[in-house]
Parts: C-alpha cells; structure tokens; sequence
C-alpha cells in the first residue's frame, strides 16, 4: 500500500489547458493508486471569476477518460477548491494564504506545498515574489515551486527570472519540468547504460561512431502558431527535450543516481559541448519552414500560410544539427538530432550507430570487401515504446550473403497501461522531493548559451529559409548533414527499408 503524502497543490493558471490535460488526470492518477488519500488539497487559480462548484465540473469533465466510478471522482473533486484571482494583486494573495491555512489545518497537509506555475511565463516572477512577500511559503513543511517551460528565451532573460525566483525559492527547491524526462524510454536511457556490462563497456568513441536523435512530429503549428512565432524549433524543442536527451546519454556514471549526483554530471555534458564559431553553425546546423504541399491531391498550407504567421516569416519549423562532445570519452563522435513539424510520422527514437567492421570476409567480390553494415542500437521512445539491436546474420540458404537482422524488445499494451504518464511519473518525484529528472540552473544555462549562438548567427542571416514538403523528413540539408562523414539517419519511414 502506498504512503499517503500530505500536501497542498496550489496551481495557478488552474483553469488552462495544460491543468485540464494534464494536470487533473496526473492527479487523479495518484489519487486512485493510493499515493494521495485524505491529506490532499489542491487551489485552483486563475482570473475567471468561477465557483467551487463550476470548478469541480471542470475537474471532472478532465476525468473523462477514467473507468472509476462516480464516487470515487466525486471524493477526489470534493478535494479541490477554486480562488479568482489576479496574480499581480497583493491582496489576492492574503486571500489565498488564508485559504491555504484553513485547508492546511482541515486536511492535515502538515504545511507541505507545491506551487505549480501552469500559465504564462511572464508571470513566474510576479508570482514567486509575491509568494514570498505576502508570506505563503510555510515555516515547517515543505515548499516546492514547479515552473513548465518555456525558461527564458534566451541564457539572459532565463537568468533573469532565475534570479527573481532565487530571491524566495532555493535552488534545491525549484522543479523545472521537462515532460520528456518523465517518459518511460527517457528514463530507461541510464538503466540500459549503467544497468548493462556489454552496453556500457562500449559506450564510447572506441565502438560507436555516431548517435541519432530524432523528434518528429506529423501535425503542424494549428492554434500554436502566435507562439511559435516567437520560439520557433530551437527554442521549442532542441534547448529542452533534445538536450536533455543528449545529457541522458552522454553524461559519465554518477556516483549514486540521486538529483544532485545525477545534474553534477550533465551540468559537466553541457559544459563540455564544442563551442561553434559563427562559420561553423552555418555548416552544422540546419533550420527550414514547411511548405505548401499537395498531399493525395489536396492542397497543405505550408507554415507561412498558416494563421497568425507571417506571410515572409523566418521562423524555423524544422532544425537538424550535428553536436560535438569535447571530453574523453566522446571527443570525435557526433551526436546528430533533429526535430520538426509536418514530417512523415509521429515518432521520437534515438539511434546509437556502432563502428563498422573492417572487412567484409563474406564477400563474393574479393575485388569489393567494404566494410559491413553497422549494428544499430534503437530506443523507441514514442508511440511505440522498447528497444531493438540489428545485427548483421547470415541470410537463409547457400553461401554467406549477410543481411540485418533485429532482436526487438517492445512493452505490450498492458504494461503502458500500468506505466505512469510523464507528468504523473514527475508530479510523484516533486512529491518525494526528488529532483533528479528535473532540470537544474547550472544545465539550463549551458544549454541556452549554446543555443543562443545558433540564434545570433540565424537572426543575423535573412536568407530565406529552405522548404521541405509536408510528409516528408525535412529538407536535403538534413540528409547532407550526415553523408559528410559517410553517414545516414537510420529512421526514414519515407524508404522502404
């Protein structure tokens, strides 16, 4: 049976979309696994000027999806309660801390919160300083402030706001979430790494020769696009998911595998990724638009088409880049990723390239004894969730002809079923107080220092942005980054491969 932790949420930007997404089933998810019982309450904020009870019809309609019986979301809706409140207002904040005190005292939450920042990032300073001028945070239990991304847009404005946040919160405190981290895959990144003798003795620059990340995605910006225009595919996806990513599978072996051993050394990664010249972005770093594109005889718009876009927008919805590690264990190797809209399919998987044999022994032409294909090690991260190894085996019949063979593991539906969703997975460790697949100051910062060279040359080029067709896998320049050094994404659903 699980431990019933005690705790006040209060979740500002309660009536958003990513509470009602997320959030309230995360919860719930909880709720009925047993971690919360009783000793929980959860304040809901925002400007509309909502009751309790339209609150809780919110709440339930988020629950939906869920099979419990009525009674059971009726008991955990009756655990919330909803504040209008105006986040720059001082006296709004009395307000809620004598909301807080009272439902501290009837539910027994010991005067343990978690502050969750569910709205618009311009006010997670706003909000952190009130928090600690009007005197929520409490004296003897816990106080976690959980900020969703984006941090900053850039390494300035990010360390601006860290430091409007350090004024109330330490940093031990403090709970960036990557959604990413919280994924089932992601996480079995270090169990197949440290947990594997034959997967971490070659680990390195000895035996691999390269590693592929790819993050697809199939839809295009929809109702996002007066966001995007502001962040575009470096901001949205490569500072955050894709490096985290990275540090996942670069960093070296902690100590143990708790928060402060494991960001010590992808704070360490981070530090040690080569830093690029101006020239050197324009030759490792790719960005290009969506195009208008004809799909079954039907006209796509392309991205500058879209609404809320910019007719002659330079906005990138695609990036594709080559990142290099200056350290000993993978000085040489390049880590390709790429992300984009619009692309053949919905997939995120990481491909870890080994060496190629020397010689092909098998060869009928001794004239032509080229090295072998390489074994590839995958990591489905999604939708399809699992691993494959592929191999070179002997083809069935006469003679040595090789072809590649796959040895595949992937988690059935029912094991998804009862695997936590990332935000669930991440909401529980912020709980417990585990900040390890949280993102720490000193990441975030080498991280935006290095994206912010790619955006400083990009904003300075106005050369328009190359297209790429709707369904495809992003432009020729992605395919080029790679055949410079004899190399090929692995995962192109475009080939019959």
């Amino acid at each position: 049976m699980h431990t019933d932790l005690a705790a006040l949420f209060i979740i500002f930007g309660g009536s958003g979309d990513l509470a009602q997404r997320k959030l309230y089933p995360a919860l719930f998810n909880l709720y009925r696994k047993g971690y919360l019982k009783e000793h929980f309450a959860v304040i809901g904020t925002a400007r509309r000027p909502w009751t309790d009870d339209h609150y809780h019809e919110i709440v339930m309609t988020a629950l939906d999806n869920f099979d419990e019986d009525q009674a059971t979301k009726e008991a955990f809706v009756g655990h919330f309660y909803y504040q209008s409140h105006d986040v720059t207002d001082a006296k709004h904040y009395e307000t809620l801390k004598a909301l807080a005190s009272q439902l501290d005292e009837q539910y027994e939450l010991h005067q343990n919160r978690i502050y969750y920042m569910a709205m618009s990032p311009r006010f997670f300073g706003t909000i952190a300083s009130h928090l600690g001028s009007e005197a929520l945070l409490t004296a003897d239990g816990f106080n976690r402030l959980i900020i969703e991304k984006p941090f900053g847009r850039d390494y300035e404005s990010a360390k601006a706001l860290n430091q409007e946040l350090t004024q109330t919160f330490d940093e031990d405190q403090i709970y960036r979430i990557d959604h990413y981290l919280g994924k089932e895959m992601i996480q079995n990144i270090v169990a197949l790494r440290f947990g594997n003798g034959l997967l971490s003795g070659v680990w390195n620059n000895q035996f691999i020769d390269n590693v592929q990340i790819t993050l697809a995605e199939s839809v295009g910006v929809e109702e996002r696009a007066g966001y995007y225009e502001t962040s575009g595919a470096l901001r949205d996806m490569f500072q955050n998911h894709i490096m985290q990513v990275i540090g996942m599978l670069a960093m070296e072996v902690p100590v143990n595998f708790t928060a402060e051993d494991v960001q010590r050394e992808k704070t360490r990664l981070f530090r040690s990724i080569q830093p690029y010249s101006p020239a050197e972005i324009k030759q490792n770093f790719v960005r290009a638009q969506y195009a208008e594109t004809s799909v079954d005889g039907e006209n796509k718009p392309g991205y500058q088409q879209e609404t809320n876009v910019a007719p002659d927008s330079q906005t990138e919805t695609f990036v594709a880049g080559k990142v290099m590690i200056d350290n000993e264990r993978w000085c040489g190797v390049p880590f390709y990723v790429r992300t984009g809209k619009r692309l053949a399919r919905k997939e995120t998987q990481i491909n870890i390239v080994f060496k190629k044999t020397g010689v092909n022994i098998f060869a009928d032409d001794k004239s032509d004894r080229s090295a072998m294909a390489p074994d590839v090690l995958t990591i489905y991260v999604e939708p399809e969730q699992g691993f494959s190894l592929t191999i070179n085996g002997k083809e069935v019949g006469q003679g040595f002809a090789l072809k590649p063979d796959q040895l595949a593991y992937q988690y059935d539906e029912q094991m998804l079923a009862d695997s936590p969703e990332a935000y669930e997975r991440l909401i529980l460790e912020a709980l417990n107080g585990d900040g390890t697949n949280f993102t720490h100051w000193h990441e975030l910062a080498a991280s935006w220092q290095f994206v912010d060279a790619i955006r400083e040359v990009w904003d300075a080029d106005q050369t328009p942005l190359p297209g790429y067709s709707i369904g495809s896998m992003g432009p020729k320049e992605a395919t080029d980054l790679l055949a410079t050094t004899g190399a090929e994404w692995i995962f192109d659903p475009t080939q019959n491969n």
